[in-house]
């Protein structure tokens, strides 16, 4: 019979419908079928779901495991008690030593930034500007990519901001993207990287009702790529690139 594997992830937006798409592609050949759940960044419901899982008998578990709210330690505790093979997903959990007897699989965000920069540099700017979604598991892996390409380039110090999420505080967002744009273009920074795609579309609207022409004017790269090619001009946007992980799968 077919083996069973469970895929807990924190939601369906970003990058993980290409995850569930990857492991539905995958399952066939390995005779196997995946459960999907998502726990909406909530410890409680993840473990609901890691215990619905083993009852229900799957073999293996990949999990995107929720990191508020509790240390890694915790995280790990909480995996230690789970009977079947769990693969750890899209975090960075190379500090933690009592997580390393986990294989775990994630995108290169690093890489990712770093070639957004490089677009920019290409097109001749000689600083790029950083606007990033902080409270997000993949922002850390921005600002150091970012930092590593503005090093290698040579660089002019550009303004950076943390974005506050959208659904929190609307116009807390949109005035600290209006900030930002007043901050590069005081400073003569004329390209921008923006995590995420729906914030770079925001920042589009905010130049355009300016008077500011994008990207004659000011570059904008989006960093994720569900949505950047419908704002009002197409963006170029980073789709999240590559993987780093310690399994022997991607060898």
């Amino acid at each position: 019979g077919k083996s069973l594997a469970g895929l807990v992830l924190p939601t369906g937006a970003s990058h993980y419908p290409d995850v569930v798409r990857g492991a539905e592609s995958a399952s066939p050949s390995l005779r196997a079928r995946v459960v999907l759940a998502s726990s909406n960044y909530s410890l409680a419901t993840e473990q609901r779901h890691l215990e619905r899982l083993i009852k229900l008998g799957v073999d293996g578990i990949i999990l995107a495991p929720t990191l508020r709210d509790r240390t890694l330690d915790e995280l790990a505790g909480a995996l230690s008690r789970l009977s079947v093979p769990v693969v750890l997903l899209e975090r960075r959990l190379e500090a933690s030593s009592a997580l390393a007897r986990y294989d775990w699989v994630r995108t290169d965000h690093a890489r990712g930034a770093e070639l957004a920069v490089e677009h920019l540099v290409e097109l001749g700017h000689g600083a790029v500007g950083l606007a990033l979604l902080d409270r997000t598991p993949t922002a850390p892996s921005i600002r150091e990519g970012y930092g590593r390409a503005v090093a290698a380039l040579g660089l002019r110090v550009a303004p950076i901001v943390s974005l506050p999420k959208t659904e929190d505080d609307p116009d807390a967002a949109a005035a600290e993207l209006s900030r930002f744009l007043d901050e590069c273009m005081a400073a003569g920074v004329r390209g921008a990287v923006v995590h995420t795609d729906f914030h770079a579309a925001h920042l589009l609207e905010i130049a355009i009702d300016r008077g500011v022409r994008v990207p004659e004017e000011f570059s904008i790269v989006a960093y994720d790529d569900e949505n950047a090619q419908l704002a009002i001009v197409p963006l170029t946007a980073v789709s999240p690139h590559g993987c780093c992980c310690t399994c022997a799968w991607c060898d």
